[in-house]
């Protein structure tokens, strides 16, 4: 009698779930997004005075961020939570970039995707370290690892552009709204300086309101920049298995 085989799966290649990338890059960014409103919003209706104080002792309306996710419970915890969730996802998304940005460029401008990656890499770590050691409580290392974040961000989202510019390929969509995303950071991130300095030189009322206000754009705009991942990656699936995860075409 004749023998049949059925082909012999190893666990590892059995798949346990399929989740559309754009969808898998949305729900990433969506879970900071939402800790963040949660940490502003919960900050100014129960922590208002403690949350809006300076050393100039002015009114002020917003709370600065450091402030809100970094000196009260529960927006600290909620911060830390969601900060520990979106770790590993964006982990593998900046790997996947970097096999993504190998294959669009040319041979010479290789070297992008290395620096680009390495960038990506270090925001995340920064983030992570900001969020662990708050300014209340651990001030040098919450500014280093800000500083860590600002400068890895910035010139994440430049090296990004300038990889996209420069592809076999273009996705003239995606690059547009990430010019968008990169100039909108940029202009916050001086505005917000400005605020910042003027604040602590002259103790007007509202300015630091207005530096918190610049500092939420920049933020949001840095989480805009990267929920584009799902227009480089539309028509593709993130599979999940038993011991990991791989991405495929839809």
């Amino acid at each position: 009698m004749e023998a049949k085989y059925g082909l012999l799966y190893s666990a590892y290649e059995i798949s346990c779930w399929r989740m559309s990338f754009p969808r898998f890059a949305v729900t990433t960014c969506a879970i900071p997004l939402l800790a963040f409103v949660f940490c502003i919003v919960y900050s100014v209706l129960l922590n208002f005075e403690s949350a809006t104080f300076t050393h100039c002792q002015v009114y002020n309306i917003l709370p600065s961020i450091s402030s809100a996710i970094g000196n009260f419970t529960p927006q600290k915890e909620v911060w830390q939570i969601a900060i520990t969730m979106q770790a590993l996802p964006r982990f593998f998304i900046a790997y996947l970039y970097f096999q993504h940005n190998s294959h669009l460029l040319y041979s010479r401008d290789l070297w992008l995707s290395y620096i680009n990656f390495a960038l990506n890499v270090i925001e995340n770590i920064a983030l992570i370290t900001l969020s662990y050691f708050t300014s209340s409580k651990f001030y040098a290392v919450h500014e280093k690892a800000f500083v860590c974040f600002l400068i890895g961000s910035v010139f994440y989202m430049i090296f990004t552009c300038v990889i996209q510019s420069r592809a076999k390929k273009q996705n003239r969509v995606s690059l547009k709204w990430k010019k968008r995303c990169l100039g909108t950071n940029l202009i916050c991130i001086l505005l917000s300086t400005y605020m910042f300095m003027r604040h602590n030189s002259l103790c007007e009322p509202y300015i630091y309101s207005l530096f918190a206000m610049f500092e939420y754009i920049v933020v949001l705009s840095n989480m805009a920049f990267h929920i584009t991942a799902f227009l480089d990656f539309e028509n593709k699936d993130v599979v999940f298995y038993k011991y990991g995860l791989d991405i495929t075409e839809r």
